[in-house]
């Protein structure tokens, strides 16, 4: 006999609640399919049965951002990485984005995800990683552990993609604050890492909140100025003053910030794209801040996305 599966495109949902606040995540990509307050939503959303909109909303690991031409050498052995962002011929964003990640722990206002990264062509480490999603009063907190329990050291750095939505309206209507020095340039056509230069006197200073207007952006700062407390926050504004924020700490010395620009005017510039990274596009490579997860290591890195 024939059976239907009746599992929604984008993966097994599970729905938070805590006060004011909702949260759904997909466990295609333990991604966050919607968070909202008072049915505001903070992140553009999608709908359960629609395969993810590319990595919206998604877990990034075991790199954010790119490879460039999907290759990289680690500790003497040269490795090339299946091409996943053909357009631009790099391997984009990791190797998780599109795994049916396991329920490993449920709560009314929390849910633990877990996967493994397989050993493979490009990439022939074993790690075993969570992602943790709790909402409280303060709003959603997304934590990702990642541990390796191979013989051998294994290159890594994470980071999610959520697109913040500050009210109605586009990306251009809305006031972005970054509070960040440095801004990580890149050629125009395959967005490959070239030099940090200083925001001063740029379009990419968003150190005072500003109007986005019709300002491009993709692009990795850092030189974060983080608060006494150890946390710095990028949010964007709508002209009655509500918005949404994003705060991270010392874990994520970048942030990705995209304005979410699509050839489709029906789909462009909907939400601003805010990724806390633990390393630059391209750390594979340049190094940069890159983590080296040792046998039995593991690193936890997280962030909280919140209504303002």
């Amino acid at each position: 006999m024939k059976t239907t599966d009746s599992t929604p495109l984008s993966g097994t949902q599970y729905t938070l609640q805590h006060g004011a606040y909702t949260a759904s995540i997909a466990s295609v990509g333990a991604t966050l399919r919607y968070l909202r307050r008072n049915d505001r939503d903070l992140v553009v959303p999608y709908d359960a049965e629609e395969i993810r909109p590319s990595f919206r909303g998604a877990v990034l690991a075991p790199w954010p951002n790119r490879v460039v031409d999907g290759k990289y050498s680690f500790n003497g052995a040269a490795h090339q990485l299946a091409l996943t962002e053909p357009q631009r011929s790099h391997a984009i964003h990791g190797l998780l984005g599109w795994v049916d990640w396991t329920l490993a722990g449920q709560a009314p206002a929390s849910v633990r995800l877990s996967a493994s990264v397989i050993p493979q062509k490009g990439y022939p480490f074993r790690l075993e990683v969570e992602v943790l999603y709790s909402l409280d009063d303060s709003g959603l907190t997304t934590t990702i552990t990642a541990a390796n329990p191979g013989p051998s050291a294994a290159p890594y750095g994470a980071s999610a993609h959520p697109y913040l939505v500050a009210g109605e309206g586009l990306v251009d209507d809305w006031t972005l604050e970054v509070p960040a020095s440095s801004v990580l340039q890149v050629t125009e056509d395959r967005l490959i890492p070239m030099e940090l230069t200083d925001v001063a006197s740029s379009h990419f200073d968003f150190r005072e909140p500003r109007l986005i207007g019709d300002t491009f952006v993709d692009h990795a700062y850092t030189g974060i100025n983080y608060d006494d407390d150890a946390t710095a926050t990028v949010s964007v504004r709508a002209s009655d003053g509500k918005g949404t924020a994003i705060t991270f700490d010392r874990g994520c010395p970048w942030v990705q910030i995209h304005t979410a620009d699509k050839p489709d005017p029906a789909v462009s510039r909907l939400g601003l794209a805010a990724e806390p990274m633990t390393c630059p596009p391209d750390a594979f490579n340049s190094g940069t801040d890159l983590i080296v997860l040792e046998p039995g290591a593991s690193h936890s890195v997280g962030w909280r996305i919140h209504a303002l």
